[in-house]
């Protein structure tokens, strides 16, 4: 994507270094756009664990380039594999919701032991890990085609006049390696000229819209409006909503999707108002072993420090202001989870579906 007169991936191997993983710092945007080195395993797992990086396609890709940095280190530790099953452990323990941490790393450990020596085993890691980037990448702007047709469905209906989308949370290119998942639709319609305007949800407590998503699509040019979490049912109420697309970090394979706190109630309005309400999601999402995401899918509960303080730019730094009462306790669920009812369809790299056992199987037959 293009920040400035640059264009940048979220993650990638430093140039001339390989041993050196570069990021985005997302924890200072918008105001500030830093890159950061990670060159450790336990820097990786802090940068996914801390939120330098988010998004359930970048915590996979991160993962995947952190078990890399692992085999690099396994070269001087004691015991390679002993050191790179701890590696994996840790890495897999930084963020329990997103499905696509674990995958990332078990098919990291599976291309990793084919390695007949260690070196071998390094390059396989390095090789894995650029894959995974890449297909992220290409997934997602496959995405982005078909989610565009739906779009242009809507711009028949309406005979040319303005889309309004609302998205939740950042399911945007900050949160994969490229184009993203809820807003690749939304860049391949601006792109091609059709008159759009997205909704952005700020996204307590962590304000991943008003700080991520609305930075993107100024950066990008599209147009759009930050609005609170609880305005998005008073717009639908009022006409005011063509179209939601959310992304997740988990799905079932019945179709019930994780996402990032306050997404369920989005669903509620959209169906209440009949409001077409689309997920966006790489293969990688998917949850192949789950079956009721209600009862399963695990929920972060993260620290109570998020809600009671917010983070901004004052007198040209960015700093920290309590909101609460100090002596008042917060709770911090980061996820709730949209039952499949609510869902109109999932928009995947192979296409669209519906939100059910059936239809999810019929375009992924290999996981019947």
């Amino acid at each position: 994507m293009k920040v400035k007169e640059g264009y940048y991936r979220t993650i990638w191997i430093k140039q001339g270094d390989k041993k050196t993983i570069q990021i985005i710092d997302q924890r200072s945007l918008p105001h500030e756009f830093i890159i950061k080195d990670l060159n450790t395993v336990d820097q990786v797992a802090e940068a996914i664990k801390d939120m330098y990086v988010r998004g359930a396609g970048l915590i996979g890709a991160t993962a995947g380039y952190g078990m890399y940095i692992a085999t690099l280190e396994a070269l001087v530790s004691n015991s390679f594999d002993e050191h790179l099953n701890l590696a994996a452990k840790q890495l897999t323990a930084t963020r329990p919701t997103a499905v696509n941490l674990a995958w990332a790393v078990d098919r990291q450990l599976k291309a990793i032991q084919k390695g007949n020596n260690n070196q071998e085993k390094v390059d396989i890691a390095y090789r894995t890990a650029t894959e995974i980037a890449d297909e992220d990448a290409e997934y997602c702007r496959k995405i982005g085609e078909f989610g565009l047709s739906l779009i242009e469905e809507i711009q028949l209906k309406k005979k040319g006049k303005r889309i309004n989308i609302l998205t939740h949370c950042n399911a945007g290119w900050l949160a994969f390696v490229d184009y993203g998942t809820a807003t690749s639709p939304i860049y391949a319609a601006f792109d091609k000229g059709i008159d759009i305007h997205v909704w952005v949800d700020e996204t307590r407590p962590r304000n991943q819209g008003a700080r991520l998503t609305a930075w993107e699509l100024y950066e990008h040019g599209v147009p759009h409006t930050v609005i609170p979490d609880n305005v998005g049912g008073h717009l639908m109420q009022h006409g005011q909503v063509d179209l939601v697309i959310t992304g997740t970090d988990r799905t079932t394979y019945t179709g019930d999707v994780a996402n990032k706190i306050g997404t369920y109630l989005k669903a509620l309005s959209a169906k209440d108002n009949n409001v077409p309400f689309y997920v966006a999601l790489p293969s990688s999402t998917f949850d192949w072993e789950m079956r009721d995401g209600c009862t399963d899918i695990p929920i972060e509960k993260r620290d109570e420090n998020e809600v009671k303080y917010i983070q901004g730019l004052c007198d040209g730094e960015i700093k920290k202001v309590l909101l609460t009462p100090l002596e008042s306790p917060a709770a911090n669920y980061a996820f709730d989870v949209t039952p499949g009812r609510l869902v109109t369809g999932l928009i995947t790299e192979r296409g669209v579906c519906e939100a059910n056992e059936k239809s999810i199987l019929q375009l992924f037959p290999e996981h019947k």
